[in-house]
């Protein structure tokens, strides 16, 4: 009598789960982690989540923030632990071992007609592995040279513009030209050499990664390659034009001497303009002007940020819903300007907003026809290779440590080994 009371018991209890699983009378919940970080961006993102939860009753999103700093590694955890939000906001760069270990949905199909043709080809590319798409594209920001304006008039340098940039060679001279008396034309910020290397680079025809008919990637280090680490090799060693203690640091440590007159300019990226806006003082008068050109012209390549669906998310329809609210045009228009960014559709693009002399929006906004994929978009082992290898090879590269043929060596024969082991 007591087995059969325990049999029963057991079969409502089990009843009971399977109705709470199955009952549809409760709003479906999404979980949308952002990593919105800048005041206006976090604030855009909070409010576009309101609006959305205010007009439907049904589907309703949970904000979470997250971090830059330590996203890859959390969503590493997250993912293993079936504990991942419904909605992931990334870089494209860090796609790849998620999209490959089948842990982002294919969004193929979930996606409306309206945002897959709203973005270019070129900007899909970078969220594309193998047959699947695992990410859609919608910020991105070029690299350019914030540069001091009253320094540059004064010197009566040519002053470069979208349609007629510096070459590398011109970039260099001026940069020597820039410098003296303790000052320096340019300061590199180059705590995180490899990103802006190599992106920079496909303006020089640079590739690095190059891929097999077999689909297997290998480092060639060639001479569209050698383009910018020379120049800053140089600009460093050589023409004494760049500070050396700027290459360990990042973007914002910069800004006080480039404030204070000691560098005439700085490569940054795009988005940097609101920290200038927010830290210059009063009467500093700057300007954005393009990265240099090479053989293949103001090409560069960009991670752009995206948004993805987990693959463990029961919601996925819903999920993809969300993000095309998201990125409506004039939505797409309010992150960009949250984040002092470029939107990659092409109907938020042409908003007037983007497209102002104020802050130099419009210098940015004429170079994003000119972003490519960045050349490690869709490599297995990337994030070895730059961590293990070509990080510690272009510091030592760019400090005077090692010669152009060893940073080639470390490069190729190091870097080969590290991707073979992903693509066995």
């Amino acid at each position: 009598m007591r087995t059969r009371a325990l049999i029963v018991a057991a079969l409502l209890l089990l009843a009971g789960c399977t109705a709470d699983a199955g009952d549809d009378d409760g709003p479906v919940t999404l979980r949308f982690q952002s990593l919105a970080w800048q005041e206006e961006s976090v604030q855009a993102n909070k409010d576009l989540v309101k609006e959305w939860n205010a007009t439907h009753s049904a589907v309703k999103v949970e904000y979470v923030q997250g971090s830059w700093s330590s996203v890859h590694d959390q969503l590493l955890t997250s993912f293993e632990g079936g504990e991942a939000p419904d909605i992931i906001h990334d870089a494209s760069d860090d796609l790849a071992d998620f999209a490959y270990g089948g842990y982002l949905a294919d969004l193929t199909g979930l996606l409306p007609a309206r945002l897959t043709s709203d973005i270019p080809r070129r900007s899909w590319e970078t969220t594309t592995f193998g047959d699947g798409v695992y990410g859609v594209p919608f910020l991105q920001e070029p690299r350019v040279l914030v540069a001091n304006a009253t320094w540059l008039k004064r010197s009566g340098v040519r002053i470069p513009t979208p349609e007629h940039p510096w070459s590398w060679a011109e970039f260099r001279r001026i940069t020597e030209q820039l410098s003296g008396d303790g000052k320096y034309g340019v300061a590199w910020p180059l705590k995180e050499p490899v990103s802006a290397t190599l992106n920079l680079s496909l303006s020089a025809g640079g590739q690095l990664f190059h891929r097999g008919a077999d689909g297997k990637v290998t480092v060639r280090f060639e001479a569209g390659d050698e383009v910018v680490p020379r120049t800053v090799h140089d600009q460093v060693g050589t023409d004494r034009s760049a500070s050396p203690t700027t290459l360990g640091s990042g973007g914002s440590d910069t800004l006080p001497g480039f404030f204070g007159g000691r560098y005439a300019m700085v490569p940054l990226g795009f988005s940097y303009r609101q920290q200038i806006v927010q830290q210059a003082p009063e009467g500093f008068d700057w300007q954005v002007l393009p990265a240099p050109a090479g053989a293949d012209g103001l090409a560069q390549g960009v991670s752009p940020q995206t948004l993805s669906v987990a693959e463990d998310s029961p919601h996925k329809k819903e999920a993809a819903a969300f993000i095309d609210f998201l990125l409506r045009p004039k939505n797409m228009v309010r992150l960009a300007l949250g984040d002092w960014m470029l939107p990659t559709g092409t109907q938020a693009l042409a908003d007037p907003a983007l497209h102002t002399a104020k802050d130099d929006w419009a210098t940015g906004t004429a170079l994003a026809e000119h972003l490519r994929p960045a050349p490690a978009q869709s490599v297995r082992g990337y994030a070895e290779w730059k961590d293990k290898v070509a990080t510690p090879a272009f510091q030592e590269y760019y400090s005077g440590a090692i010669g152009l043929g060893d940073l080639r060596e470390r490069l190729e024969d190091d870097g080969n080994l590290v991707l073979a082991r992903y693509q066995r």
